[in-house]
């Protein structure tokens, strides 16, 4: 009689494949934010960035992103993450990073004091709003 063999390393590697797959997927499926007293964590997927209250320079909505180059990150159906550069400062190296989760709600625009962007929204645009608001009161506080 044959003996059955245990492939117990390919049951563990196929399982925390499938763990990995899902950490992946729940990663990039939104936007996340952490509010920290000095600054604010956006992480997406393999995308992070650190927002620092003090260099901020402005919040603004908009409706629609400038035309932008890709330089790397991914847009597709209705997100947009990563990092860009607007066409018309092609000549500069200045990056634009992009955290957006819905291309047709209204987006936060920050412009840093090193004229530097960051254009946000998340899936709900009720917590846009939010967060929009948080930080007009934010930059209100923070002296000149």
């Amino acid at each position: 009689m044959a003996t059955k063999k245990t492939l117990w390393f390919w049951n563990i590697l196929i399982v925390l494949t499938v763990i990995v797959c899902l950490l992946a997927f729940a990663a990039h499926y939104k936007n996340w934010t952490k509010i920290e007293p000095h600054q604010m964590t956006i992480l997406s997927g393999i995308y992070y960035h650190d927002l620092k209250y003090d260099e901020i320079d402005s919040v603004l909505w908009v409706d629609r992103t400038p035309p932008m180059e890709r330089l790397n990150g991914f847009s597709g159906f209705d997100k947009g993450k990563g990092v860009f550069r607007e066409f018309k400062d092609s000549l500069t190296d200045k990056k634009v990073y992009v955290f957006i989760d819905n291309y047709a709600n209204k987006k936060i625009r920050f412009v840093n004091k090193d004229a530097s962007q960051l254009f946000l929204n998340l899936k709900d645009s009720t917590e846009t709003e939010a967060l929009y608001e948080f930080f007009e009161n934010k930059l209100a506080d923070i002296p000149e």
